[in-house]
């Protein structure tokens, strides 16, 4: 759809520009910048002719490779696919390249959050403003209301929940809580679950025992404290980098009955988030974008708000302020109330009409959002907010699905063309690599290498690296079920290697070296069983699906130091090429026919669940209840795998195309049935000729055909139409 047949469009240096973003640049972003709009809008132009060419190659290159990958694997016995042969094959067409000589990151300017400090990181969509507040604000959470509410206290014995305050599960959570406590700061004898009074002398923090008094095994760790010396009001504490608040309120509903006065345990959690203008929205026109633009603008300057009503009152959500201590010397110390923000722009393969060239023509998204996302981030630099975001005077963009070292190397140098149109200091524009492409995972060295100067972090993106790796082994045979790719070998050499080379190229204490998403959020206690193995990895950070789980993840490291475990790693090298170039097929297993519709439906139902609401009602990421009605976090992520794994089993047979038709139909009216109490929802199954059914169609039908199995092209077409209908607001 081009913007001329639906808006006139303001002539700005050559380009054409929705008037909604024209307006927006001039009046709400550039004053306080010390940019002058004819000079971003002619920095823009000049990017948009002199790189939009370049974008345009790099696709053209990815979807060359692929042709031959596709060729190769069609000519080739499945007996002879084989990771020496595959190697020898990609290296020839160039896919493949040399690694580079040893090297380490020269990056500098990156704030303690993404380089000395591990914890977990959120992903929120800049869309909601309301979600982005509570994420920015997940910077510290109340350990006692995330076991209470969750499944990490099991219901038995007493425990369940009910409708007002248990105190048979609320002493079970302290217990857990003291417990905690025990490991993240022992005391010299004694333990926290013993303690009745908790004090300062001397610079030491004193805990009262049972007539007796203890200090902290290791005093060190005493980090602050607020109120007075002798009945402090909170005591702050430090292990592994990461803040643990005790609360003391003993006129508080659960500290007037603890010894020692603890209402509650606090604990520094998302210490970083990362603010989604991709998998997670969907911004489909200049409304859409300009609200993504609107928000993060807010979050930066620090005026965002959002209300609700709760209880019958309305409330006001706004950004946390920081938090102030005494530290044991008598100073006072301020810590940040807020997460450290990055901001995720979109990938090469997008293009938006909001924006067109000087012939008319759509622009790519990637360029646009660079120019805007970092001339907002300026009143952060400049410090014109109500509070610093990075105080390094850094901007963090996440660029995704990059396809190898030359894209990076583009990005690298789009940055640098807006930093000399904005008046930024040079390599003030860092930049995170999503490690979700196969072919930036084979190169992952060179591509680190490519933004040295730059790269804040190396992420490993689990969801879409296996909607790739299904995506570019298509024509290779069928798939392995999704539940069984999860434990091949592939993916394990993948999340392995990923560390190994962020250690090996020098990113401990420098940058962040990250780990995916933990996508079932009613499910805390199976992920504070598992969860642990991305820190025990030497992963700095994870993503978690909610303020909640951020705050829970944060124990794993307390209990784990990810530094300690890549120091181990630094001694050792692994090449893991062989393995990551092994397809998860199913050449040697046999499915029996109620195998293969049981694996259809699940994959129709969860294509069929995210769709509806992201076509019809324009929410790009949320928890969507699974054929089980377990509710899971979906994204264009996992819409990429599940659309991509039917369109595999289709091509080789596995299904039919009536067959899919008829488990689409099937499992639309199951999808209906789980979204019966959404009054702004429209079923599928009384007519399936609406636009989400024909867009879940469409996803797994053409699926062979999308560039790279992506889901944007498709989603954004259907939700187009379904905003021009007269039925959609």
């Amino acid at each position: 759809m081009s913007a001329s047949t639906t808006i006139d469009m303001i002539p700005r240096s050559g380009l054409g520009v929705a008037p909604l973003l024209a307006a927006f640049i001039e009046k709400d972003v550039l004053p306080g910048t010390d940019v002058l709009a004819e000079d971003f809008w002619s920095g823009l132009a000049e990017a948009v002719e002199t790189l939009g060419p370049r974008n345009a190659a790099l696709l053209e290159r990815r979807q060359k490779l692929q042709a031959q990958i596709d060729e190769w694997y069609r000519k080739t016995p499945v007996e002879d696919i084989r990771p020496e042969a595959q190697r020898k094959f990609l290296q020839d067409i160039g896919y493949l390249l040399p690694q580079p000589d040893d090297f380490k990151v020269g990056v500098e300017g990156i704030d303690p959050e993404l380089s000395a400090i591990s914890g977990p990181q959120l992903v929120v969509p800049a869309s909601n403003a309301r979600y982005a507040l509570n994420a920015a604000n997940a910077r510290w959470g109340s350990l006692y209301d995330a076991l209470y509410g969750t499944d990490v206290i099991d219901e038995s014995d007493g425990c369940a929940p009910g409708s007002g305050y248990n105190p048979v599960r609320g002493a079970r959570v302290i217990a857990y809580a003291r417990d905690f406590l025990d490991r993240a700061a022992p005391l010299v004898t004694g333990s926290h679950t013993d303690a009745s009074r908790y004090r300062i002398e001397d610079r030491q923090l004193i805990v009262d025992l049972n007539g007796t008094t203890t200090p902290l095994q290791e005093a060190d760790q005493f980090a602050g404290y607020r109120g007075s010396s002798n009945d402090p009001e909170a005591i702050l504490l430090r292990n592994n980098g990461l803040h643990i608040e005790i609360k003391i309120d003993r006129k508080a509903p659960v500290g007037k009955d603890d010894l020692a006065g603890v209402a509650d345990v606090v604990l520094e959690a998302a210490v970083s988030t990362i603010v989604d203008l991709e998998d997670s929205v969907a911004a489909v026109d200049a409304e859409d974008k300009v609200l993504v633009y609107q928000n993060w603008l807010g979050l930066i300057k620090g005026d965002l708000t959002s209300e609700l009503e709760k209880g019958g009152e309305t409330i006001v959500r706004a950004l946390a302020s920081d938090r102030s201590y005494v530290d044991p010397k008598g100073a006072r110390i301020d810590l940040s109330g807020r997460s450290l923000l990055l901001v995720r722009n979109v990938g090469l393969h997008m293009f938006t009409d909001i924006v067109t060239d000087k012939n008319g023509n759509e622009i790519p998204e990637g360029i646009l959002d660079a120019f805007v996302t970092s001339l907002i981030a300026k009143h952060d630099v400049l410090g014109n907010g109500v509070y610093r975001n990075s105080r390094e005077g850094s901007v963090y963009i996440v660029k995704p699905k990059l396809h190898g070292p030359d894209e990076v190397k583009f990005t690298v140098n789009l940055f640098a063309d807006v930093e000399r149109c904005l008046g930024f200091t040079p390599n003030t524009l860092k930049i995170g690599i999503m490690d979700e492409e196969r072919r930036t995972s084979v190169n992952l060295s060179a591509c680190i290498e490519a933004a040295r100067d730059r790269v804040f972090f190396v992420n490993t993106g689990f969801l879409d690296r296996t909607g790739d790796e299904i995506h570019t082994s298509m024509e290779a045979g069928p798939m392995l079920r999704k539940d069984e790719i999860k434990s091949c070998p592939w993916l394990t050499s993948y999340e392995d290697r990923n560390v190994r080379l962020g250690v090996q190229h020098g990113l401990q204490g420098k940058s962040q070296i990250g780990k995916g998403m933990w996508a079932m959020p009613d499910e805390m206690s199976k992920m504070m069983e598992q969860k642990i193995s991305h820190p025990k990895s030497g992963a700095t950070t994870a993503w978690v699906p909610s303020p909640t789980a951020a705050t829970l993840h944060a124990v794993h490291y307390h209990d784990v130091n990810p530094f300690e475990v890549q120091a181990q790693l630094a001694q050792q090298q692994s090449d893991g090429l062989n393995e990551l170039l092994s397809p998860p097929l199913s050449v040697h297993r046999d499915y029996s026919p109620e195998e293969i519709t049981e694996e259809l439906e699940n994959s129709c139902q969860s294509i069929l669940g995210y769709v509806v609401r992201w076509v019809d009602q324009g929410v790009g990421c949320s928890k969507v209840p699974d054929i089980r009605n377990m509710g899971l976090m979906e994204d264009r992520a996992t819409l990429r795998i599940s659309s991509q794994h039917v369109a595999n089993w289709l091509r080789h047979g596995l299904v039919s195309e009536d067959q899919v038709l008829e488990v689409l139909k099937k499992m639309a009216k199951v999808v209906d049935e789980q979204n019966a109490d959404d009054a702004a929802y429209r079923p599928m199954s009384g007519n399936f000729g609406g636009e989400a059914f024909n867009a879940a169609r469409e996803l797994i039908l053409h699926g062979r055909d999308q560039p790279n199995g992506y889901t944007e092209f498709t989603l954004h077409k259907w939700r187009r139409k379904a905003k021009s209908s007269c039925s959609i607001a």
